[in-house]
């Protein structure tokens, strides 16, 4: 598994632009590591599953709610990832209204999840290899911080955690 002072790994994710611009067309567009995260400090957490019930009602909305008070404290970017394709995250991010707050990206072939090593198998219950719940603070491509969740918990990948961490430097 990955962890604190790796570099992520060099796969390319996928997220669902909705206004053309800054080199994006509509659509899905390629969020490739680690050039994405080079010169810059994101916060990065992951569900299960988009539109799930802890994923929905508490860990993403943590995030919007906090983005504000992360960026405050150096954030440059959060990124919401999820084991599902650009699109579902892109309708996603509507729903969960976090334009501007939160990107949502897209790990659909599961590349990053396996890469790191933070992936959760939930065959037999209909949603095969996902990634496990984890936040984790990456500068400059590397990982600062790394908070991985126990199998269906929901207690140290939370915004407030990340803001903590985010603002102990």
């Amino acid at each position: 598994m990955i962890k604190v002072g790796d570099a992520l790994p060099a796969v390319t994710l996928m997220e669902y632009v909705e206004v053309e611009g800054n080199g994006c067309s509509l659509g899905p567009n390629p969020v490739k590591l680690p050039e994405a995260l080079a010169g810059k400090t994101v916060a990065v957490f992951a569900v299960p599953g988009a539109f799930t019930p802890t994923c929905s009602e508490k860990h993403l909305p943590g995030y919007v709610a906090q983005a504000e008070e992360l960026k405050a404290a150096g954030v440059d970017e959060i990124w919401c990832l999820s084991v599902n394709d650009a699109f579902v995250m892109g309708a996603w991010g509507r729903d969960q209204k976090v334009a501007g707050k939160v990107r949502m990206i897209a790990d659909g072939d599961a590349a990053f999840a396996k890469a790191t090593g933070l992936t959760l198998d939930l065959n037999g219950k209909g949603l095969g290899l996902r990634a496990n719940r984890f936040s984790m603070l990456v500068k400059d491509g590397k990982v600062a911080t790394l908070n991985v969740e126990a199998p269906g918990k929901f207690e140290v990948s939370d915004a407030g955690t990340m803001l903590a961490q985010a603002k102990q430097g």
